[in-house]
């Protein structure tokens, strides 16, 4: 098809060589890169400083290549007339501040990618490219669309984040197969009551923006799973919205929600993201019907109960409600098993779980039970009575029994008293934080929590070294060693097989460590301000479980294309490192397109 169209151009229409146009100002694509292009229907002209594109490359599929008339060899590479129509052109990452309507030369384009150029509008006939399945401008200066822009019928992924639009659109919703629309970061008020009509859209991002309002209609979305808008000014969420049976994660952070939504029909809601609002009150209710929520984020709001019911949530992994009012906390919220991660950091109140839902004589009771009428001697420790604060007392037993919390923190203790570990007697611990203190190594005593342990903090010390007791915790999920003076890490730290976050920023270490590579099931790695020098794209592409790889202010002097294989990573740092590529406004796109970036590195 691609030989009958250029023999068809061969002659001199309207598709020939355009007499009277100047040269190219600028250097042309290397022949080389071109003759690639042919056979492999794939040109990459990502960060070569174009301000525009040079004409032979809208031609590409029209004109002979360069030298073709004069040569005489007809090898497999050169029967330039029988290769591939360009379908996949990337002009990201250069200096462009227009598109030539040139562009519906290239009909069976299925990727055009033109983000983080100079764009201030789209030309018309990009609604002539009827095979486009991917359109990225992202990160320019568009101020409108194009109306043309809606007769893509095959369009798939339409990325605008990062420009100037202050509206959509009307006719957007004729885009019936976008599964992926990205409107993120720019000056929007209003979505099109055409949204409703995109049935097939799986992930919508709003975010940043200045909404007030969502309309209902986007609750016709039935396929949507990610919805995504935080940084508006939402005050309230439609109550159609509940009607979305597909969504599996919802952002609403940073607006103005006085009450968290209701959700009766959105069973498979995984993530509900609603942290720095107004809410002060959590409904009962509500809680009962996101039964397969995993992770719930309230932080900085103005929470001042956990309500009882929040314990019917079985799947929940995280829970955070640092940053709130609270005074009351049920008791159930620490499971049996091993808790989920709770953040509660900064409540400012004393939680009796419990006593206070038995009301104040059963309050008053407990409270005279525990009056010890003992007088310390000289040098002994005043008495535990149930008002001595935990910073006041050596030991609290209350966090052990109740919240398997064993904590000696903030004490500034060069090694951690006997009397701390034989207060745990039988009971079983789940969580160690002896962070804030001035150890210099591993407590050997550690190894008695073994059976329970599955988060450990030591931070904030001065440990230089991995003890093997530590290595026997093999139940452990959370390790907090950030600030202290690590060099290495020992291989032994293999056997923790179920750990999944490890917090190693604030560390003294040059090299990577290995040992990492053979945790599988590592899903957060924190190494930044180290001296790390380098890193092994192959052996993290096999930690398939890791999401976050936070590697800022160490000495990477260079980021391995081949680190882009690696798309499991959701959060991937690097910013603060001596390399000079990805430049600093790649990395401030964010990871996935650090990702791609990296990926278009990697030599073919």
């Amino acid at each position: 098809m691609a030989a009958a169209r250029r023999a068809r151009t061969g002659g001199g229409g309207g598709a020939g060589p355009r007499l009277g146009r100047e040269a190219e100002p600028e250097a042309a694509v290397p022949q080389g890169l071109l003759r690639l292009a042919r056979r492999s229907g794939q040109l990459n002209l990502a960060g070569r400083g174009l301000s525009h594109v040079p004409e032979h490359v809208w031609r590409i599929n029209l004109e002979a290549p360069e030298g073709a008339q004069q040569s005489l060899s007809f090898g497999a590479a050169d029967r330039w007339w029988e290769q591939t129509d360009l379908s996949k052109l990337i002009l990201a990452s250069n200096k462009l501040q227009s598109l030539s309507q040139d562009v519906q030369l290239l009909p069976a384009l299925t990727v055009l990618d033109v983000h983080d150029n100079q764009l201030t509008s789209l030309p018309s006939a990009l609604g002539q490219l009827e095979n486009l399945q991917k359109l990225d401008v992202s990160h320019n200066q568009l101020r409108s669309l194009p109306e043309e822009l809606l007769q893509l019928p095959q369009l798939r992924s339409l990325q605008l984040q990062h420009n100037q639009l202050s509206q959509l659109p009307q006719g957007l919703g004729q885009l019936l197969s976008l599964e992926e629309l990205d409107v993120s970061n720019n000056q929007l008020t209003a979505i099109p009551s055409s949204f409703a009509l995109l049935v097939n859209l799986v992930r919508l991002n709003l975010a940043c923006n200045q909404l007030r309002e969502l309309p209902a209609d986007l609750s016709a979305m039935k396929s949507l799973r990610q919805l995504d808008c935080t940084k508006n000014y939402l005050e309230t969420v439609p109550a159609k919205l509940a009607n979305m049976a597909s969504l599996e994660q919802l952002y609403l952070r940073k607006n103005k929600l006085r009450a968290l939504p209701e959700f009766p029909c959105c069973k498979l809601l995984k993530e509900l993201h609603a942290g720095e609002n107004q809410i002060e009150m959590l409904n009962a209710e509500n809680l009962k019907q996101l039964s397969s929520l995993c992770v719930l984020e309230l932080r900085d709001n103005k929470i001042k109960a956990v309500p009882e019911e929040i314990t019917v949530l079985q799947k929940l992994e995280r829970l955070d409600l640092a940053n709130n009012d609270i005074r009351v906390l049920c008791a159930g919220i620490v499971p049996l098993h091993c808790p989920p991660q709770i953040l509660l950091s900064d409540l400012g109140s004393v939680f009796f779980f419990f006593y206070l839902k038995k009301g104040t004589q059963e309050l008053l009771k407990y409270l005279r039970s525990k009056i010890q009428d003992d007088v310390p001697g000289p040098g002994e420790d005043p008495p535990v009575t149930a008002m001595t604060l935990p910073s006041q007392s050596k030991v609290n037993i209350h966090a052990i029994t109740t919240l398997k919390l064993l904590e000696y923190s903030d004490k500034q203790a060069a090694e951690i008293p006997g009397a701390v570990f034989d207060a745990v007697g039988s009971n079983p611990v789940a969580t160690v934080n002896f962070s804030r203190n001035q150890l210099r190594e591993i407590p050997p005593r550690l190894v008695e929590l073994k059976d329970s342990v599955c988060d450990v903090s030591l931070g904030f010390n001065k440990i230089s070294s991995i003890s093997s007791e530590l290595c026997l915790l093999q139940k452990l999920t959370h390790l907090d060693l950030r600030n202290n003076v690590l060099t290495a890490l020992p291989e032994e730290m293999e056997a923790l097989k179920r750990l999944h976050t490890i917090n190693l920023a604030f560390n003294r270490f040059k090299v990577f460590p290995s040992v990492l590579y053979h945790l599988p099931a590592l899903e957060t790695i924190l190494l930044s301000n180290n001296q790390v020098g380098s890193i092994d794209p192959l052996q993290l592409k096999g930690l398939d479980k890791l999401g976050t790889l936070d590697l800022q202010n160490n000495d990477l002097l260079q980021v391995p294309p081949e680190l882009g294989n690696c798309e499991n990573l959701r959060s991937l740092l690097l910013e603060g490192n001596p390399f000079r590529t990805p430049r600093a406004a790649v990395l401030a796109k964010g990871t996935a397109a650090v990702l791609e970036y990296l990926r278009s590195r990697i030599p073919c």
